[in-house]
């Protein structure tokens, strides 16, 4: 199988990640550049005629634009009959997430959005002991990621990659979903402006704190923040009726230096060195879906329904009260 990849500006990690699969039974075939496109403010996928999608055999497309694009390219791919992955979030709102998944459930295609937090190791790790009971029924769902730095003011300025809580924090609510297998019922999210002064500018946020309530009754906590300073830190806790597992590392290597000014160890720095293994694992998952015509493990419904929590989390903040998550129940299989 041959996979293609549509891009803004410079190649992405999610590029290269599909270009990683082409060891196996994969063929990574081609970058579509929508640089000119970019920069005339208009997003037009249509264009590649004789390009990536259109090209006979490949069976994949891998959507890596910002999150502005996303509904327009994936609609494209539809409608040439190819299966998609793109990256999350699966859209900026959600009555255009609800418009692909209509169009990819008429066009026949899977859509897999890129929710990497599923197949990171540990994580799933934690699924599975969650599922055979070992700490009972999940109660309480807490989430910390922190970034080490912001954003260029570039990734803001262009306006193309939505807020803080639709491309950052949108992670955690859709590992909250998955976690306790339940949906997020309601936010109550605080915003703030405290070490990045230039996102006012863009009138958004560098520090979140949500709480939410799942379906069922259950509870969570999540806080994003962008600028630790001393690393890449992602934690999370699942608090059952009958035990507790936390997940969630700093140091890198199993190394530590001991001197006489005292000890140190490596810190990880970056995202793509945190889940290096679950961007890899994601993609060769899409693939052998394609391959052994299966179906996805998180698919266009598992976008939506994390679109809907970013938005209700957004419009809780600035609204200064709780909101209730806009959930559809999953369509019925054709």
């Amino acid at each position: 199988m041959r996979i293609a990849s549509e891009k803004i500006a410079s190649p992405s990690p999610m590029a290269n990640r599909a270009r990683g699969t082409s060891r196996s039974s994969t063929r990574f075939i081609a970058l579509h550049d929508w640089d000119t496109l970019w920069s005339s403010g208009i997003p037009r996928p249509e264009v590649s005629n004789g390009g990536a999608r259109e090209e006979a055999g490949h069976g994949g497309v891998a959507v890596v634009t910002p999150a502005k694009f996303h509904g327009t390219a994936i609609k494209a791919c539809s409608r040439a009959g190819k299966d998609i992955f793109c990256e999350k979030p699966l859209t900026l709102t959600v009555e255009e997430a609800d418009e692909v998944l209509s169009v990819t459930a008429r066009a026949g295609v899977r859509l897999q959005p890129g929710h990497v937090r599923r197949y990171d190791p540990s994580h799933v790790r934690a699924k599975k002991r969650i599922e055979a009971g070992e700490i009972g029924d999940p109660v309480i769902f807490k989430s910390l990621a922190r970034d080490t730095a912001p954003p260029q003011v570039s990734y803001m300025q262009s306006g193309v990659n939505g807020m803080f809580l639709q491309y950052s924090t949108v992670h955690e609510f859709d590992l909250g979903r998955w976690m306790m297998s339940d949906e997020i019922a309601e936010h109550h999210a605080y915003g703030a402006v405290l070490v990045f002064p230039e996102a006012a500018q863009f009138n958004d946020i560098d520090t979140a704190l949500v709480n939410m309530k799942f379906s069922r009754g259950s509870l969570g906590a999540v806080e994003n923040y962008m600028q630790s300073s001393y690393g890449y830190d992602i934690r999370t806790e699942i608090v059952g009726s009958k035990g507790t597992i936390m997940l969630g590392y700093l140091q890198q290597t199993p190394e530590v230096i001991l001197t006489a000014s005292g000890a140190r160890t490596d810190v990880v720095d970056h995202f793509l060195v945190r889940f290096a293994d679950g961007y890899l694992d994601e993609m060769r998952d899409f693939v052998r879906s394609i391959l052994v015509d299966r179906d996805l493990k998180v698919d266009g419904f598992d976008g939506r329904q994390a679109v809907a929590a970013a938005a209700a989390a957004e419009r809780s903040w600035r609204e200064g009260r709780p909101v209730t998550v806009q959930n559809i129940a999953r369509p019925a299989k054709a």
